[in-house]
């Protein structure tokens, strides 16, 4: 006889507790329970095995729900009974108690095993389930704009999609139910703050000296999880980790210590597989190497060793996986692990170590010892939040900021240029109504689909319209607003930061010593798009600013007509 392992199961004697096993058999893999066979395989035989071929079945159905095919076996003269258990695609439990087989062992299921297992077998995952108390007025506009600026650049979004709505976009996702309901995926990805709904949200990096007790500094990176990598990356550059500075040419390239790509695919890796019921990710920063641990064991079917080898994508966070393949941070092939060690190898650097670990998933980076001991020994022998010279006192609040400017670089600087190039575009079509996209994006110097965004909007003001088809076809100008002329001046119908200037007049006159950064808060938009807008209004003569810019105060000169 074959040894016990994960689909055998021997006993010598028949007793009722061993249903226990069979349910575990029956939600794991299937397996077969021998009855009248020692722990070493042999055949003991076992004493009524009509009957208990008879018997068994009857308890199997009657406490379990399931069929099991019980057969009498004859080896030397002694009897023994085989009970094939095939597995379940519904869950199974015993008088309300859900029992597993994992290895050569049965577990009892209860807490978040329970709960994983549970949706696992209904074909869902965690993240797909409904967080009962969020609404849409917990999602942050700001992520859903920065997702579809990444996806339409990865080209896994056509570039109208840039205008969908919230819903939307949660809905094209399936992160949004027909009822309107959102689900924990939803919160995870754009939600305001994750943390309000969800434990386990963060991402804790901490660098360690001689061992695990002498924690030197560290930061926690909180929010939704879709910008998480950026930030954390930010910190690491700033205040862990080494980028030499060398020259190509007259180009200043001041590259990470190890292959960024490939550590931003371990860290992607490490958000979309955690189990989000447990604990924070962590990072440990040593002078040698980098721990990276989630909390979340691998998927059954799948091994530390399997993963370096060629296999499918096997996401915990289905729904997770799949907003991060269309914003083109990862692909679909599972090639995740290979792309790791392959670009870590070719840096010269030694491969990566996968392992589990506490529950968990822990990926060891090793660093380039001499660079480290080079900079340390420049730093006077002193390990500092400063490793790359380049950090000051303000550091994590600079990092976010930086954070929040890529998050909208892309948004923000098309909704502040939008009315220069519409303008633009309105002086060429005069000039030229058969113009092309192309010539259109030489002459602005901005590229084609924004070309193409900003017709768009002035079709929709009903300041222009196509005659004739695309091609052979031209432009007509239906209405021209007071101020287009020569391109100089911007068209009201479209400046959208009218409004944005008239509640800045509005809160100078309730608090003329209001500050930019409170101006930012209330009008939900960038400080620096909070300064032009002051500019805007300072050259217009609608305010100016009485004494320094600390201590001083604001004036209204004028109203705008628009107030």
């Amino acid at each position: 006889m074959n040894a016990e392992n994960q689909n055998i199961e021997y006993k010598e004697t028949w007793r009722d507790e061993y249903l226990k096993w069979i349910c575990g058999f029956a939600n794991a893999q299937g397996g077969k329970l021998y009855i009248g066979i020692d722990d070493d395989g042999n055949v003991c035989g076992v004493k009524d095995a009509h009957r208990l071929s008879e018997d068994i079945p009857n308890k199997i159905v009657a406490l379990l729900g399931i069929v099991a095919d019980v057969n009498v076996h004859t080896k030397g003269g002694k009897d023994y009974i085989e009970i094939d258990v095939a597995p379940s695609n519904v869950p199974i439990s015993l008088k309300g108690v859900y029992h597993y087989r994992s290895g050569s062992t049965k577990q009892e299921l209860n807490g978040i095993a329970l709960q994983q297992f549970v949706l696992k077998k209904l074909g869902r995952t965690w993240d797909d389930i409904i967080c009962e108390q969020a609404t849409i007025n917990d999602i942050d506009r700001k992520a859903i704009d920065y997702f579809l600026r990444k996806s339409v650049d990865a080209q896994r979004l056509p570039e109208e999609s840039l205008n969908s709505s919230t819903e939307d976009v949660l809905k094209n996702l399936h992160l949004m139910d027909s009822d309107g309901k959102l689900k924990n995926a939803a919160i995870l990805l754009f939600g305001k703050c994750p943390q309000d709904f969800i434990t386990g949200v963060y991402f804790k990096i901490g660098f360690f000296g001689k061992d695990d007790t002498d924690l030197i500094f560290q930061d926690l990176v909180e929010g939704n999880i879709l910008k998480m990598c950026d930030t954390v990356i930010k910190i690491l550059k700033a205040k862990y980790l080494i980028s030499p500075i060398h020259y190509e040419g007259l180009q200043r390239i001041e590259p990470l210590e190890i292959p960024e790509d490939a550590f931003r695919e371990a860290i992607f890796n490490s958000i979309i597989h955690k189990d989000y019921m447990g604990v924070a990710i962590q990072m440990k920063v040593w002078r040698d190497r980098i721990e990276l641990w989630n909390y979340g064991r691998l998927p059954e079917e799948l091994t530390i060793a399997k993963l370096h080898e060629p296999h499918a994508s096997n996401a915990r966070n289905k729904n997770i996986a799949f907003a991060f393949y269309k914003a083109g941070f990862i692909e679909a092939w599972g090639r995740g692990i290979s792309k790791i060690v392959t670009q870590f190898t070719a840096a010269g650097l030694k491969e990566p170590k996968f392992e589990d670990f506490c529950g968990g998933v822990r990926v060891t980076i090793y660093r380039n010892t001499d660079l480290v001991a080079e900079t340390i020994e420049k730093n006077n022998g002193k390990v500092v939040e400063n490793v790359n010279g380049v950090v000051g006192k303000d550091v994590d609040r600079d990092i976010e900021k930086d954070v929040d400017r890529d998050v909208e670089k892309d948004v923000g600087r098309d909704v502040e240029k939008f009315t220069e190039n519409q303008n633009m575009i309105l002086v060429e079509i005069e000039k030229n109504p058969v113009v092309t996209v192309q010539q259109l994006s030489e002459i602005l110097h901005i590229t084609p689909r924004n070309v193409q965004k900003n017709i768009a909007i002035l079709r929709d003001k009903g300041l222009i319209q196509r005659v004739g088809p695309d091609k052979g076809g031209h432009w007509e100008i239906v209405k021209k607003n007071s101020k287009f002329s020569d391109g100089k001046d911007v068209e009201k119908d479209v400046e959208k930061v009218t409004e944005n200037q008239n509640m800045i007049l509005v809160e100078i006159e309730k608090n003329s010593l209001v500050t930019v950064q409170q101006l930012s808060e209330i009008l939900h938009i960038l400080p620096r798009n909070v300064q032009k807008n002051i500019a805007i209004l300072r050259d217009k003569g609608l305010i100016q600013r009485i004494g320094p810019d600390k201590g001083g105060h604001w004036e209204i000169i004028k109203q705008n007509n628009n107030n």
